[in-house]
């Protein structure tokens, strides 16, 4: 039945199915051709899958970011990155990737942050005297960080994966590394604007105008802290956080920044509930493929098989590297997490790994395969927002490439960079 199962996927994914329907329709493939079982088990785990109270958070924390990336919230947070570091050499790429990184905090999704934030920093960086294709592969690389940085949607999913972690475990866990990525991009930019010329943006403001916009933009910032800070002091649950962050986003958006009606709370709540739904159905899928996986004893006859090799961790962690970056070729990370991770999981917990080192380096993994073809989500998300070829941003990423694989390496081998923060804030 396995091999019906993943014959039938790449097929699927080979003909452009999108990764929940492929998933699914698999699925219903392996039960019709190779068991007994009826097809009605598909449908029943699917519901179990998202039968879970900390599930909730996911479209909550999806609605939060819709309120908050919106009007004067992104024009906040965009001026502050530019006021710090666009009178650099490729200043406003500089800004791109601190901006990224800002909004991070607040949508918890790549996706979010190439679409919102880095489609409004392709067209500056364009009027600016940017190649079009070099500022979209630089929103690419850029907005790997949206998962990474908390809040993020796939740790939510991974927390419940594996019980030797939480979801605020995870969500500190993911702050270096966030913060490492973000400088080996800007790193790449840097290299890439001084070799092609990229002129500077604008001189650098006063102290005091950086300070007026910095105050400008805390109220956005904030939300960050309100959300790490309730969970680690225990005020609410990830999932109570998500319904306190859609509150607090309803307030700065009509009280603070004044750029949100109740007129616009419709078309935003359509918004968030199309984009759950896609993300729900993908989870429900997940969860029925890693049915089969379990009945057919995969997973145990992986961990047998590599606990038999008897690998040092550092090997381990390698080959998780090699695996997870060809998985990502093929698929989405949310499914990944939900396939792969209770069955590496145990075994890196065996040998002793960190499981929070271990978590953000299968997210870092698997966020990666975002920005690489064929299913790179990335990829097309950046190429319909500027009318940009798919195969133009590709051939600009090589710079960007490299700096987020050595990202990856040291995320890798210096577990410190993902396990001080969870352990200094007691988790």
């Amino acid at each position: 039945m396995a091999e019906i199962l993943f014959a039938a996927l790449f097929v699927l994914l080979a003909l452009g199915i999108p990764v929940a329907f492929a998933m699914a329709m698999a699925v219903f493939a392996a039960l019709s051709l190779g068991s007994n079982y009826p097809n009605l088990v598909v449908v029943k785990e699917m519901f179990a899958g998202l039968d879970s109270f900390p599930l909730l958070a996911v479209p909550f924390f999806i609605l939060a970011a819709e309120i908050m990336t919106g009007g004067a919230v992104t024009l906040a947070v965009l001026r502050l990155a530019q006021s710090l570091v666009g009178h650099l050499k490729g200043g406003l790429g500089h800004a791109n990737v601190v901006s990224s990184a800002m909004f991070a905090g607040i949508s918890g999704s790549a996706l979010a942050d190439a679409a919102g934030p880095g489609s409004v920093m392709i067209r500056m960086m364009e009027r600016g005297g940017y190649d079009r294709a070099y500022a979209g592969a630089l929103t690419i690389a850029s907005s790997v960080v949206g998962p990474i940085i908390p809040p993020s949607i796939t740790m939510i999913i991974y927390a419940m994966q594996d019980q030797n972690v939480s979801v605020g475990s995870l969500f500190m866990a993911g702050v270096l590394p966030g913060l490492l990525i973000t400088l080996m991009v800007l790193i790449a930019n840097a290299r890439v604007s001084h070799r092609r010329g990229y002129a500077t943006g604008e001189p650098m403001p006063p102290v005091r105008e950086i300070a007026r916009i910095a105050l400008h933009a805390v109220p956005a910032l904030l939300l960050i802290l309100l959300i790490v800070g309730g969970i680690r002091f225990g005020i609410f649950t990830p999932t109570e956080a998500s319904v306190v962050a859609v509150f607090y986003a309803l307030v700065v958006g009509m009280f603070v920044y004044r750029s949100l009606k109740v007129r616009h709370l419709p078309q935003i709540i359509l918004r968030a509930a199309l984009v759950s739904g896609a993300v729900l159905l993908i989870l429900g899928a997940a969860r029925a493929f890693a049915w089969i996986l379990i009945i057919e004893g995969i997973p145990q006859y992986l961990a047998q098989t590599i606990i038999a090799w008897d690998l040092s961790p550092i090997v381990f962690l390698l080959a998780i590297n090699v695996l997870l970056l060809v998985f990502g070729l093929f698929m989405d990370p949310l499914p990944g997490v939900m396939i792969l991770v209770p069955i590496l999981a145990p075994i890196s917990f065996a040998l002793g790994i960190d499981p929070n080192h271990f978590a953000i380096v299968v997210i870092v993994n698997l966020t990666l395969g975002l920005t690489t073809p064929p299913v790179g989500s990335l990829i097309f998300v950046v190429s319909s927002t500027v009318r940009i070829k798919p195969w133009v941003l590709v051939r600009e990423m090589p710079p960007f490439f490299a700096a987020l694989i050595a990202a990856l390496l040291l995320i890798t081998f210096v577990p410190m960079l993902s396990t001080w923060l969870p352990r200094v804030s007691g988790f």
